[in-house]
């Protein structure tokens, strides 16, 4: 499973080899750095609880329950704006300040 971050026109990819033991606060760490990084902060957006949604709503999770990212679209998660693409693609998005948005998009493995 593969993790683009971009804020404009600069991204960096996170790598989930395993969705079923999510390391959220590593995964965290590094979405805050590349935020810091262009000068912005991630103050009142809750990605340390976005991030298992999102994983879910790809890859369900070990005790069998189906993946559905149509639903977690459908029910929205706090102030980020949900969307599923065709081939299994879950987008988030937030507006930052300056005008900047926080682009989130999960890929699965398949």
């Amino acid at each position: 499973m593969e993790l683009d971050v971009s804020i404009d026109k600069d991204s960096i990819s996170i790598t989930i080899s395993n969705p079923f033991q999510l390391d959220v606060d590593a995964i965290a760490e590094k979405i805050e750095g590349f935020v810091f990084s262009k000068g912005l902060s991630l103050d009142g957006f809750d990605i340390k609880g976005l991030l298992p949604k999102m994983v879910r709503g790809i890859a369900g999770c070990e005790d069998g329950c189906p993946a559905n990212a149509l639903e977690l679209v459908s029910r929205g998660f706090k102030n980020f704006d949900l969307a599923y693409v065709e081939g299994g693609i879950l987008t988030a998005k937030a507006d930052l300040e300056n005008g900047k948005v926080l682009n989130l998009k999960m890929f699965p493995d398949f």
